[in-house]
C-alpha cells in the first residue's frame, strides 16, 4: 500500500518560489516519499522581476540582467537545469565602469573593489578623488581595527576606513546601483560583510584587498578562471525562468497563476490558506516565498511577532528605461558596462548600464541598448512622474553624457514599486528571530530576498535551505512509501 503524498504550498513565483519548488521535489524522492507541490501566484506569470522582452531586434531585461559568478548557487542552478552552456560572461574588452562627476565620466580606478583602491597607481592618478581625499583613504594601511563587535551601517564602516569623500564618491553610488539604498542605513554585515572580515583578519582593507588580488593572479595563473564576475544567458535571463517552469511542471508540480493567498490558519494538523476571490487550500508544509510586506499579513494569526519583523523591513522602489539607438545617434565609445551617479550629483538618474557592450548578442549591428535606472532611496520625486514625463527626463540626463543626438528608437519603461528590500543596521539578527519564529510554526520556512541575500544565487541557497526544512518535517510526519 502506498502512503498518500503530503502536500507542500509554495507562495510566491519568483525565482525562490520555483527554486524551492524543485528543490521539494527532488529532496522528496531522494528521501522516499510521495509529494504533491503546489505553487501559487499572485500575478498572472512566474519568474517574479526577471523578464525578457524583444524590440527593435534588441534583447531587453526589464529586471536583473545578471548574477555573480562569485556564488555557487546561480551556476549550479543552471548546470543542474542545462543552461551551463548558454552562460555567458561580460565582454572581455568591456570589464570596467563609470562615476559620473560633473557631468563626465570617469573610469573607476583598476583594482577598486566597491569600497576601496588594491592597486596603488590608478587609484593615486584618477580625477574622482581629491588629493587630501586619496590621503584620507590611504590612513586605512595606519588605523587599528574597531574595537566594537556589533553590527554598523555601511556608510558608517566607509567613513571610518577612508573618510568622507570616498562614501560621497565612490560607495555611496556603487551601493545603491547594487540596493537601490542609501548606505547610511544598511548593515555593514547582512550587505558586504567580506568588508567586515577583512578588517577583521587583516586590520587594513588596502592590504586585505591586495593580498586577495595577489591570490586571484595566482590562481588564474595556475588554471585560468574559468567564469567572468558577472554572468547572463545566451537569451536572456528569462531562460531561467523557462527552464526552472519546465522542470518543475515536467516533475508534477502545480502552478498557479492568478492565485493570491489572503489568509493561513492552522487546523486539524493542517494549513489551510485562504485564495483571494473565494476558497481555500489544504497543506502540510507552506514554503512563504513571497516578499516581506506581502507575507507579512498571512501570519498576523499564528504568529503577530513574526508579521511585526516582517512588516518591518523596508522596500525600496525602481524603475529600469531600455533604450535603443542607432550607433551612429551615440558619440561616446561605451567601452565599458555602464557608470553609477552618486548622490551628490542631484540627478534623477541613479544609473545606466551599456547593455550592447555588457553582453553578446543585446543589440545587432549598428543599434545601441542602454538601460537606464531611477528610484532608490533619494529617487523618490522622479517616481513621482508620470511614465512619458519620466522617460522624457531620463532620456535628457543622458543626452549630454553620453552624447546621444536625436529620439531612442525603442524606449521600454518598467516599473517595480516596493521590490527591493532594504538591509538596515542589525538585519541579520532580526532574521535569525523571523527564522527561528517561523520554525515554531509546523512545517513553514521562509524563502526570497527579503533575509539573507538579494541576488538571484542567494535566492537559490535560500530556497534550497527553506526546502531542506520542510523535507525534514514532511519525512518524520508522512509514512514511508511502501
Amino acid at each position: 500500500m502506498t502512503a498518500p503524498p503530503r502536500r507542500a504550498l509554495v507562495l510566491g513565483g519568483g525565482i525562490a518560489g520555483l527554486a524551492a519548488c524543485l528543490r521539494l521535489i527532488e529532496g522528496a524522492r531522494e528521501r522516499g516519499f510521495p509529494i504533491e507541490v503546489v505553487l501559487l501566484e499572485a500575478s498572472p506569470r512566474v519568474g517574479g522581476a526577471i523578464e525578457t522582452a524583444r524590440a527593435g531586434g534588441c534583447l531587453l531585461e526589464k529586471g536583473p540582467d545578471c548574477f555573480l559568478s562569485a556564488k555557487p548557487e546561480g551556476v549550479e542552478l543552471c548546470r543542474e537545469l542545462g543552461l551551463e552552456s548558454r552562460l555567458i560572461g561580460t565582454r572581455p574588452g568591456c570589464r570596467r565602469s563609470f562615476i559620473l562627476r560633473g557631468g563626465r565620466l570617469h573610469p573607476v580606478p583598476a583594482g577598486f573593489y566597491l569600497l576601496a583602491p588594491s592597486s596603488f597607481l590608478p587609484f593615486v592618478t584618477s580625477p574622482i578623488f581629491s588629493p587630501l581625499g586619496k590621503l584620507r583613504m590611504g590612513l586605512d594601511l595606519l588605523l587599528p581595527r574597531r574595537r566594537g563587535t556589533g553590527d554598523e551601517s555601511l556608510a558608517s564602516f566607509v567613513r571610518r576606513r577612508f573618510g568622507e569623500e570616498a562614501l560621497d564618491r565612490m560607495a555611496q553610488p556603487m551601493v545603491a546601483g547594487i540596493y537601490a539604498a542609501d548606505p547610511e542605513d544598511l548593515s555593514l554585515e547582512a550587505t558586504m560583510p567580506q568588508f567586515l572580515e577583512m578588517e577583521r583578519r587583516h586590520r587594513s582593507v588596502i592590504l586585505a584587498l591586495r593580498r586577495r588580488m595577489a591570490q586571484a593572479r595566482g590562481a588564474a595563473a595556475a588554471s585560468g578562471p574559468r567564469y567572468a564576475l558577472f554572468l547572463s544567458l545566451e537569451g536572456g535571463m528569462a531562460a531561467l525562468v523557462e527552464a526552472l517552469r519546465e522542470r518543475v511542471s515536467r516533475a508534477g508540480a502545480a502552478l498557479r497563476c492568478g492565485s493570491r493567498a489572503s489568509g493561513l490558519r492552522r487546523e486539524g494538523g493542517r494549513w489551510r490558506v485562504g485564495l483571494e476571490g473565494g476558497g481555500e487550500i489544504e497543506a502540510d508544509a507552506l514554503c512563504a516565498a513571497l516578499p516581506a510586506h506581502a507575507a507579512a499579513p498571512l501570519f498576523g494569526e499564528a504568529s503577530p511577532r513574526l508579521r511585526e519583523l516582517l512588516e518591518g523591513i523596508p522596500y525600496g522602489s525602481v524603475a529600469t528605461l531600455n533604450l535603443v539607438f542607432r550607433r551612429e545617434q551615440v558619440a561616446h565609445p561605451l567601452d565599458g558596462m555602464g557608470f553609477v551617479v552618486p548622490a551628490a550629483e542631484g540627478r534623477p538618474l541613479m544609473a545606466c548600464s551599456f547593455s550592447s557592450s555588457k553582453f553578446a548578442g543585446r543589440a545587432p549591428a549598428g543599434k545601441v541598448l542602454l538601460r537606464a535606472f531611477a528610484g532608490g532611496a533619494r529617487g523618490g520625486e522622479a517616481l513621482a512622474l508620470g511614465d512619458r514625463e519620466l522617460v522624457r527626463r531620463l532620456v535628457e540626463e543622458l543626452r549630454p553624457v553620453l552624447g546621444l543626438a536625436g529620439e531612442p528608437e525603442e524606449a521600454l519603461l518598467q516599473r517595480y514599486g516596493r521590490a527591493m528590500p532594504r538591509y538596515t543596521v542589525g538585519h541579520l539578527g532580526r532574521v535569525e528571530e523571523m527564522e527561528r519564529l517561523a520554525a515554531e510554526l509546523p512545517g513553514v520556512a521562509l524563502a526570497g530576498s527579503a533575509y539573507r541575500g538579494v541576488g538571484i544565487p542567494d535566492c537559490a541557497a535560500g530556497a534550497q535551505a527553506a526546502a531542506a526544512r520542510l523535507l525534514d518535517r514532511l519525512r518524520g510526519a508522512a509514512p514511508p512509501a511502501g
